[in-house]
């Protein structure tokens, strides 16, 4: 297992006003079981060694994920109403991460998509998705990853993405970004794509929109360069290693997004929700890979919105 730091000093992380975190932070995701009044402070030590043991604990959960992909597969659907896909494999992956987390760093509690809150007497928080993508993984689409980040109590301060199937891992922190594939390790680097109009587009599917997020939408894919679907997590990860240029998606949960946030911005990335506000409950998303072109696909979704 490779994991380095040399070279992350050099990446910028853009934060926009903190995410308005003072106005808007605690009635946006108070309802989140782990956040708390105060954070609590991670040295660069403690990040490094907390990577080092959430790689350690995707990595664990490959043969997992992988013997259950493009299987004979039972799903069961988790929704009320609609269709929300939840398999075997999703909640074995979940338990095996869950339980090397716990196991490797006593005190630190956990929140999964799949058994929800085990809190710890840290602080600090595990927030997984172990596999985010289950449409795509039951269609045999290897588009889809494991993801893990870390909640400081108050915001998300390491995350890590993880695709079984090609190998590719990313993660990102105040330390930086990187990107490991076949034994190698590369710093994560946004493009220096400003406009809209250059812009590589994607989002995970045009039915996660509502009637009037779907005009929202268009007012920016009218525009792009070109636009593609169906990557889920694994297009940020792509955005952070500077193959895609901007992401907009709605619908998301907290699980979904709170590994992606740090890696995005250790690359330089800019990623808030639809008003310009602090991403880590869900919702609305638009990453970007620059502040320019950031501020273009907001004001691109609010005018539509008026």
């Amino acid at each position: 297992m490779q994991f380095q730091l040399q070279g992350w000093s050099e990446i910028k992380c853009y934060r926009i006003d903190t995410y308005s975190v003072k106005k808007h932070f605690w009635s946006k995701i108070m309802d989140l079981p782990f956040i708390r009044v105060s954070s609590i402070p991670v040295s660069e030590a403690d990040l490094a060694l907390f990577a080092y043991h959430a790689i350690a604990a995707v990595r664990g959960s490959r043969a997992v994920t992988l013997g259950h992909f493009r299987r004979n597969l039972a799903v069961d659907n988790k929704a009320h109403s609609g269709f929300d896909p939840v398999t075997e494999a999703d909640r074995a992956c979940e338990a095996l991460i869950r339980e090397q987390l716990i196991s490797s760093l006593p005190g630190h509690g956990v929140f999964g998509e799949e058994a929800g809150y085990t809190p710890g007497e840290s602080g600090l928080t595990w927030v997984v998705d172990p596999i985010d993508g289950t449409r795509s993984f039951v269609c045999g689409v290897p588009l889809w990853g494991t993801l893990v980040g870390l909640s400081d109590g108050q915001l998300p301060v390491l995350g890590v993405l993880y695709q079984p199937f090609s190998d590719e891992l990313f993660v990102g922190s105040r330390l930086g970004g990187q990107v490991e594939r076949g034994g190698v390790v590369e710093p994560l680097r946004v493009s220096a794509v400003t406009k809209v109009s250059d812009a590589r587009l994607f989002c995970t599917s045009y039915d996660i929109f509502s009637a009037a997020e779907r005009a929202q939408f268009d007012a920016v894919s009218e525009r792009a360069r070109l636009m593609r679907m169906g990557a889920d997590c694994y297009a940020y990860g792509l955005l952070a290693a500077g193959h895609v240029d901007l992401i907009v998606e709605a619908g998301l949960q907290c699980y979904d997004v709170y590994a992606l946030i740090p890696i995005v911005e250790s690359a330089g990335g800019v990623i808030t929700n639809w008003s310009g506000e602090d991403p880590s409950r869900g919702g609305t998303i638009v990453a970007a890979s620059t502040p320019e072109l950031h501020a273009q696909a907001l004001d691109l979704l609010q005018r539509a919105a008026s």
